[in-house]
């Protein structure tokens, strides 16, 4: 519990809160000890908290430019705003363009959707401007400030406490990735169902590409702002050994029903590398603990007492199923035991690096690494690609126009009191995605009514202005603190700050909360019809996208693969970027499924047949990975010409596949023969080897290392190339029923 509470006060979630905070009431104690005046504070703080949305991890300079992004904005919006809304006439229309093309900027990306969601806030808002005291111009003004002020406890929060976001970043993404590994482990000793496993690794994929994609902004825009530092390239080195540990371990790709039969009467074999691969995944959970402080490092694991236990059980199931016939066994369990090896030397790689964090030792760079960060297209072409119907994000603009509009005038109908609020709810609420909304309703709905519940208790029990003001202190710093990983608990505390709030300067306090809560029902609601009715998007429609991407990345990664099997050598960056783009597609494809499945039930078109697809995909994915990392990391000879054809054969089926997703009619065909020779032929190939090698048994020899590497080349290439030639032709069959 102890240990929790502090994790929690090092996150860089509550480190920003108390920015937030801060930069809040700073501005407003201020302007009431100088200037006697409430209002002036107010609009700074507005402005600080107009730019919080837009500070999210990443780089210093990508955050200088989004927060920049956000205070321009929110003085224009401002400005606009408070000058027309006193007339119908002119606000509707002007409504109407600003949501909509405030909105529209979501098209370049995250950071990109945060600006624009600080200028509808900021929009919202402008329409709560009612005093006399400041003026229009000074309140807009006054808005910039805050924002310029936000920027500077920002950038001052950077060089205070510069290993503060990393080490978070790094703690998120080591835990993740071990909570991966420990479910490849489960999935080996599960024999009824191993879906609902899988499905919890899907989601996983996708949080640990995201935090790879905003490290990798981190740390590697780092080394082109401000070039090299030790702990910059020691980060770098951890980096990379974590990406490794994460691809050896879905590189470790299992055909579950033939492993199942191979092994249905040795489950022992089989619980001793579940063992070795739960160790593994501990230390990982060890190593984030270090790198909070909360543990010291120790060296003393149980690595070398587990890979003897396991090379034991591989001698007796030698022994007990006997030569040939326990080959195919033994080769498959050797291999897999070299795997959860490099994954030990990696993570005895990690610890090194930890180790002597603050030594001055040098450590090589990464070969290209700038080239590992995606980059952020703000061409203004994305703009017209994008304004069309078939455009997720244009669908969302329209949808959310219209919506805020529908609010907008049962607010002015009606004459309610926070007629703001419906609005400001929409905009929390609605996303482009119908899942995604729905979930915030039911958290949002469900927050806001638990923290009104709690503010009506505190109101009965105390007036004490000194006691509003601690807790609506207290709430403002945990509700920002929670946003991102719990929304419902943050709603609950935002709701409660903002009773307290208006505790201390409103006499009718009871009436703040009906309205409150009203104008929260109202607005969801309105947010769930618009995503519903008006222009939705559903990811049954639209999931072909993600598949043809997926596949296209399988072609690029076999394509690369295929050269570095012939050429030999140190990997090419080449290699590593098609790598890197193959996971991002998966990842993004699995994200898109996630979705799918969280939209009405009517509406999940095709459903088992994508599940099937999805299943298909990260198969191939951890084969393709698997079939690479061997070639990468074992002495290989010739290439045989067998596995030319199946390369041939593997990227037509591939490309007819995304003819199919395109609705695209292909009448080239291969000749299937070669592939019947080619597969002959490795069988024969390996067999050969095998009587080889019964004869050497039998004369007594021992094994060569040359049999050895030709045993183990043989049967996992020729095994892994044939596992993906079947999953091309499963893929090309299951496109053409959706």
């Amino acid at each position: 519990m102890v240990n929790n509470l502090i994790r929690y006060f090092k996150s860089i979630h509550f480190i920003k809160a108390f920015i937030v905070a801060t930069a809040m009431a700073i501005p407003v104690l201020m302007s009431i000890y100088f200037f006697d005046s409430f209002d002036i504070g107010f609009s700074i703080a507005l402005g600080a908290i107009f730019c919080a949305p837009s500070d999210v991890p990443g780089s210093l300079k990508h955050k200088f430019y989004g927060i920049l992004a956000s205070i321009i904005l929110t003085f224009v919006i401002t400005l606009l705003i408070g000058y027309f809304s006193s007339s119908l006439l002119f606000i509707i229309p002007l409504l109407i363009i600003l949501v909509f093309s405030v909105s529209y900027i979501s098209v370049f990306g995250f950071r990109a959707s945060l600006v624009s969601l600080a200028g509808l806030i900021s929009l919202v808002l402008a329409f709560a401007q009612q005093t006399a005291e400041v003026s229009v111009f000074e309140h807009a003004l006054f808005i910039a400030l805050g924002g310029f002020w936000y920027l500077f406890l920002t950038i001052l929060t950077e060089f205070i406490l510069p290993k503060a976001q990393a080490d978070f970043l790094f703690v998120e993404l080591l835990e993740k990735t071990s909570e991966f590994i420990k479910i490849r482990g489960k999935l080996l000793v599960e024999v009824n169902d191993r879906s609902a496993l899988l499905e919890e690794n899907f989601k996983l994929q996708i949080s640990i590409n995201e935090l790879q994609e905003t490290i990798r902004e981190v740390i590697l825009d780092k080394r082109l702002s401000a070039g090299f530092s030790n702990r910059t390239r020691r980060q770098q080195l951890i980096f990379s050994k974590i990406i490794e540990i994460y691809e050896l371990a879905i590189s470790n790709t299992i055909d579950y029903e033939k492993f199942d039969d191979l092994f249905k009467e040795h489950h022992e074999k089989i619980d001793e590398f579940k063992v070795l691969i739960f160790e593994i995944s501990e230390r990982l959970n060890h190593i984030s603990r270090v790198i909070l402080k909360e543990e010291k490092l120790t060296f003393q694991t149980n690595f070398n007492v587990l890979l003897k236990k396991i090379q034991n059980h591989i001698e007796i199931y030698k022994v007990n199923v006997g030569l040939p016939e326990s080959r195919e066994g033994v080769i498959f369990l050797l291999n897999f035991k070299a795997y959860q090896e490099k994954q030990i030397r990696n993570l005895l790689d990690i610890v090194r690096v930890i180790d002597n964090y603050a030594k001055n030792d040098k450590i090589r760079a990464i070969k290209d690494a700038e080239q590992f960060i995606t980059p952020q297209d703000y061409d203004i072409k994305t703009l017209k690609e994008n304004f069309s119907l078939k455009s997720p994000i244009f669908r969302h603009s329209l949808r959310l126009t219209l919506t805020m509009l529908i609010g907008y005038l049962i607010g002015f109908a009606i004459e309610m009191q926070q007629p703001y609020w419906i609005l400001l709810t929409i905009v929390v609420i609605m996303r482009p995605s119908y899942g995604l909304t729905k979930d915030r309703i039911k958290n949002r709905v469900l927050g806001t009514l638990v923290g009104a519940a709690v503010g009506i208790g505190i109101v009965f029990l105390t007036k004490n202005a000194i006691i509003y003001g601690i807790i609506a202190t207290l709430s403002l710093i945990i509700g920002f603190s929670l946003v991102k990983q719990n929304y419902r608990n943050a709603a609950a505390f935002i709701t409660l700050y903002v009773i307290s709030m208006y505790a201390l300067i409103h006499p009718n306090i009871l009436m703040v909360i009906e309205f409150r809560v009203f104008d929260t029902l109202t607005g969801s609601l309105l947010a769930f019809v618009g995503n519903y009715f008006f222009w939705p998007v559903w990811e049954a429609k639209s999931i072909k996208e993600f598949f043809t991407n997926s596949i296209e990345g399988f072609l690029e990664f076999l394509k690369e693969i295929n050269i570095l099997y012939h050429e030999k050598g140190e990997v090419s960056t080449a290699y590593l970027l098609v790598r890197k783009e193959a996971f991002v597609k998966v990842a993004n494809l699995n994200a898109a499924y996630q979705r799918l499945v969280q939209e009405p039930k009517s509406k999940q078109e095709n459903i088992a047949t994508i599940y099937e697809l999805i299943t298909i995909c990260n198969t191939y994915l951890s084969s393709l990975s698997s079939l690479g990392m061997y070639i990468r990391t074992n002495e290989t000879g010739k290439v045989p010409k067998e596995f030319e054809v199946f390369v041939k054969h593997i990227l037509f089926n591939l490309e007819k596949a995304i003819d199919k997703l395109n609705n695209k009619e292909s009448t080239i065909s291969l000749d299937s023969k070669e592939l019947e020779i080619a597969n002959k032929n490795y069988e024969d190939y390996f067999q050969d080897l095998s009587i080889q090698r019964d004869k050497e048994i039998e004369k007594g020899l021992p094994i060569s290392k040359e049999m050895r590497m030709k045993l183990h080349e043989t049967q996992l290439v020729s095994e892994q190339i044939r596992w993906l030639f079947n999953l091309s032709e499963s893929l090309v069959k299951t496109v053409k029923k959706i």
